[in-house]
């Protein structure tokens, strides 16, 4: 009996010149991913993958050194140059992760906030006691 033998083409490297940045910023954790103008992902980092963990996840910092990770192989596998930036959430590295962007000669084209706002639905959790 013969093998089949299966024949897996190596992925392409292509170049995608302009993309998307998205953003987010929970009080937990930041995740920061670059995708392609369709939104297919390119490159993805989170201060939690950066070695960063408990309360420090939420931290502008950790964000800041997850935006870098991201933004540095994004740039380099794909020559990404310029984003449009998506923000979502409230937390602390929501301008940490856009400065740091900043540093690796990808251009901020625009920015947008696209943090859910709930109107009507579900009944609200009870207030916190302070």
């Amino acid at each position: 009996m013969a093998e089949q033998k299966t024949t897996s083409r190596k992925k392409q490297r292509r170049s995608v010149p302009s993309g998307q940045l998205h953003i987010q910023a929970t009080f937990n954790n930041t995740i920061v991913t670059f995708t392609d103008k369709k939104g297919n992902a390119l490159a993805a980092s989170s201060a939690g993958a950066c070695g960063f963990r408990g309360s420090k996840k939420g931290t502008a910092y950790a964000s800041q050194i997850a935006a870098e990770k991201a933004s540095e192989a994004a740039a380099s596998l794909y020559g990404l140059k310029a984003v449009d930036v998506y923000v979502k959430g409230v937390g602390l590295g929501r301008d940490a992760a856009i400065r740091a962007v900043g540093a690796y000669d990808i251009s901020v084209e625009s920015i947008k906030d696209v943090t859910g706002v709930p109107h009507g639905g579900t009944r609200p959790r009870k207030a916190r006691r302070a």
